[in-house]
C-alpha cells in the first residue's frame, strides 16, 4: 500500500481522526503533566478541602476541577494518574504483543502437538474471566504496579496468540516460504524474519484496540483498592475515592470518570480506523 493510499483512508476514516486525536491529546496531557499544572499530586491542603472548580476564575493557575477530601489538587492527579495508567497500559501491551506473537507464530508454523499444546493453553486461559483472575492474583501478591503488569500481561496474551497463529498458517502456504524452505532456510529465520512481517496487520489492530481495555482493567482493579497503591493517583482509587462525596463534592469522580470514559473510547475508536485504513480487502 503506497504512502498516498494510506494517507488518504486515514483522512476518510471518522474512527481514524477522531481515535487519533483524542489518544493524541490524552498522551500528550500526562507526558506534559509537569508543564501544566504546578501542583503535587500527593501533597495535602487540609484547610483547602473540598474546594470547587474555579477554573472559570484562575484557569490553569488554580485547582482547575477542585480538590479532594484531603485538600490534593483533582487536576493535578487527574494528570499523573493518567500517566501511571497508560503507563502501565503500554507496558503490558508490549509484553502482550512480545509473549502472544512468539507463541502464535511457534503455534501456526509448526502446527500439530506443538499447536494443539499452545490452543488447548490459550482455551483454559479464555475460560477464566480476566478481572477475577486478577482480582485472585493481586489478592494474593499485593499491590503494586510490578505485580498490576504482571497480572494483566498473563490474564491478556491469548488475544495475540490466536490472531498472529490463525494469519501465520495463511501466510506459511506462500510460495516464498516454500521456497525458502526449498533452499535450506531455518525455521527461526523464516518465523520471524519472512512470515513475521506480514502477519503485523491485525497485530496492531488489536493492540491499539487492547491499550483500552487494559487501562479499564488497571482502574478496575484500582478501584477495589488492587492495582496502584495510594497516594500514588491512578483513574481507579480517584473514583474510588470520590464514590463516598458524590453528593457533596461529585467533581472528585466525575473528572476522573470522564478521563477514563475518553482514554477507552479514543484507543477503541483508534483500533476500529485502523481497521478500516490497514485492511487490504477495503476497495
Amino acid at each position: 500500500m503506497s504512502t498516498r493510499v494510506l494517507l488518504k483512508r486515514m483522512r476518510e476514516s471518522n474512527f481514524f481522526v477522531v481515535g487519533l486525536t483524542v489518544a493524541l491529546l490524552i498522551v500528550l496531557a500526562v507526558v506534559f503533566a509537569s508543564a501544566i499544572t504546578g501542583f503535587d499530586p500527593r501533597a495535602n491542603s487540609l484547610p483547602e478541602k473540598f474546594t470547587p472548580p474555579d477554573w472559570l476564575f484562575k484557569g490553569l493557575g488554580g485547582h482547575v476541577f477542585g480538590t479532594d477530601q484531603l485538600g490534593r489538587d483533582v487536576f493535578s492527579r487527574l494528570l499523573y494518574g493518567g500517566k501511571a495508567s497508560l503507563t502501565i497500559a503500554f507496558w503490558v501491551v508490549l509484553l502482550q504483543i512480545v509473549i502472544g506473537s512468539v507463541l502464535g507464530i511457534v503455534s501456526g508454523y509448526f502446527g500439530g502437538a506443538v499447536d494443539a499444546c499452545i490452543m488447548r493453553s490459550c482455551d483454559i486461559m479464555l475460560s477464566l474471566p480476566n478481572l477475577i483472575l486478577a482480582i485472585a492474583i493481586m489478592a494474593v501478591l499485593g499491590a503494586s504496579m510490578f505485580n498490576l503488569i504482571f497480572v494483566l500481561t498473563i490474564t491478556g496474551w491469548v488475544q495475540f496468540t490466536k490472531v498472529t497463529r490463525n494469519d501465520v498458517m495463511i501466510v506459511k502456504s506462500r510460495e516464498f516460504v516454500h521456497a525458502s524452505k526449498a533452499l535450506g532456510g531455518r525455521s527461526f529465520y523464516i518465523m520471524f524474519r519472512q512470515i513475521f512481517p506480514n502477519v503485523t496487520t491485525n497485530i496492531i489492530i488489536s493492540a491499539s484496540q487492547r491499550v483500552g481495555m487494559t487501562i479499564l482493567l488497571e482502574s478496575s482493579l484500582s478501584f477495589l483498592n488492587l492495582g496502584v497503591p495510594p497516594p500514588e493517583p491512578s483513574w481507579g482509587n480517584m473514583i474510588a475515592a470520590g464514590r463516598q462525596y458524590l453528593t457533596i463534592c461529585p467533581w472528585m469522580a466525575l473528572a476522573p470518570g470522564v478521563a477514563l470514559m475518553l482514554a477507552v473510547l479514543g484507543f477503541n475508536f483508534l483500533g476500529d480506523g485502523l481497521r478500516d485504513v490497514l485492511d487490504p480487502k477495503r476497495s
